[in-house]
């Protein structure tokens, strides 16, 4: 999958001190990707928008 028009953010919660942090590019047609912050050029995730809604419905649900 080509990601090349991605627009990646982190969290308003990164702290901008090196720790551990994800990217989340949400602009792309059908497609969630998501990736490490210390590791721009590695491998990335890829969700459908409802797989990646579950997903966050259910890390919240743990708080």
């Amino acid at each position: 999958m080509e990601l090349n028009d991605a627009r990646w953010r982190k969290s308003t919660r990164s702290s901008g001190n090196g720790g551990n942090c994800v990217e989340v590019a949400d602009n792309l047609p059908g497609v969630i990707a998501v990736r490490d912050s210390k590791d721009p050029d590695g491998p990335t995730l890829t969700f459908t928008p409802a797989a990646w809604h579950t997903f966050l419905t259910r890390i919240t649900d743990r708080r």
